[in-house]
């Protein structure tokens, strides 16, 4: 583990606290944030998706509406029960154990989601994940960030990440659609 980069250690004390730490399934700030976050897909459909940290899967489910086949990744055993048991009637929606930027999937996908990740990932993991994403994202593919913008720890913040990822991964993706509000960010990314 990099020292600029936050363990799976973290994550797991603060599920061992509560079973939804950032108040996923009662936040009226996260249902807004994934009603844009699923207005700024550019397409209807996707045939494959990658959803990066799904926590406990609550972005998931609406997600899976919009794909054919869907991977949910989470580093965090407990989230990732929680995450199976509340998508249980998605069979095309699949699971895995993984933490970023070191553990990654094989598959290619036509969309990848990242959100409220970038910002637990120094500088060095952030290259490596726009080294992941290239290599998964299918040609005519979709990447999608969203990060909260507010103050938190050392570690960089959600603009911060965002745009050193923005810039790693230039200019293989190119910037569609960039929406800033006061809480947080959305980036949508094509890979033309």
């Amino acid at each position: 583990m990099r020292s600029d980069t936050l363990g799976l250690d973290h994550f797991e004390a603060l599920y061992r606290k509560t079973p939804d730490p950032w108040g996923f399934a009662t936040s009226e700030y996260e249902r807004a944030k994934y009603a844009a976050t699923l207005e700024a897909l550019p397409r209807a459909r996707y045939a494959r998706a990658l959803d990066v940290g799904c926590s406990i899967g609550v972005f998931t489910a609406a997600l899976a509406e919009r794909c054919g086949d869907l991977l949910a990744i989470e580093p965090v055993p407990a989230a990732l029960d929680e995450a199976r048991r509340r998508n249980a009637g998605n069979t095309h929606v699949r699971f895995a154990a993984m933490f970023v930027p070191g553990d990654w999937p094989a598959e290619r996908v036509d969309l990848v989601v990242i959100s409220e990740v970038l910002d637990y990932l120094g500088g060095d993991d952030l290259i490596r994940l726009a080294d992941r994403v290239r290599a998964t994202l299918e040609p005519g593919g979709d990447l999608v960030l969203v990060h909260w913008v507010g103050k938190k720890r050392d570690i960089s913040k959600g603009n911060e990440a965002s745009d050193g990822l923005i810039r790693a991964l230039s200019p293989d993706l190119v910037v569609a659609r960039a929406e800033r509000n006061a809480n947080y960010r959305l980036d949508v990314l094509h890979r033309p």
